[in-house]
């Protein structure tokens, strides 16, 4: 009798194991970003203590977890040709938490220092999700001394 109980629990729980890793996983949805400012040829204001007007909605059908900023130069892949002693290529790689379904996000805390170098960059916007799946969006902008067409 108890060896009937025990395979019956046997058979039960191996059953169930099988079951549940034949689950799909349920989130394969990438998140959606809506990234509003900076804007495509927005030139941004080199050494504005104000920073960058950053603002983007994410959204997720599950839960969000994270996003991040990456600004790197779009030169023609020689560098020193654009730079001089005075300036420096600027770089930017920071990341955020997040929660939730949706997320607007403003802020000014990307700034731009007065050393950088003006000319062509790439600002590119990572969004990631409680299950790993990852969305990008990529702008091109201009890095200037004189104010341009970005707003406040």
């Amino acid at each position: 009798m108890k060896r009937k109980i025990f395979f019956s629990i046997y058979f039960v729980a191996m059953f169930a194991i099988v079951l549940n890793g034949c689950k799909e996983d349920s989130d394969t949805t990438r998140p959606v970003i809506n990234l509003i400012e900076p804007a495509e040829d927005d030139v941004l204001q080199i050494g504005n203590s104000n920073g960058i007007h950053f603002e983007a909605e994410f959204s997720d059908d599950e839960a969000l977890a994270s996003y991040k900023v990456d600004i790197h130069p779009d030169f023609d892949g020689h560098t020193h040709t654009r730079s001089s002693d005075e300036t420096v290529d600027f770089e930017f790689n920071q990341s955020w938490p997040i929660s939730g379904r949706n997320a607007p996000i403003h802020h000014h805390e990307i700034k731009i220092p007065e050393n950088a170098t003006p000319g062509d960059y790439h600002l590119m916007v990572y969004c990631t999700d409680v299950a790993g799946n990852e969305s990008y969006i990529a702008v091109d902008v201009v890095l200037s001394h004189e104010a341009g067409n970005h707003h406040e």
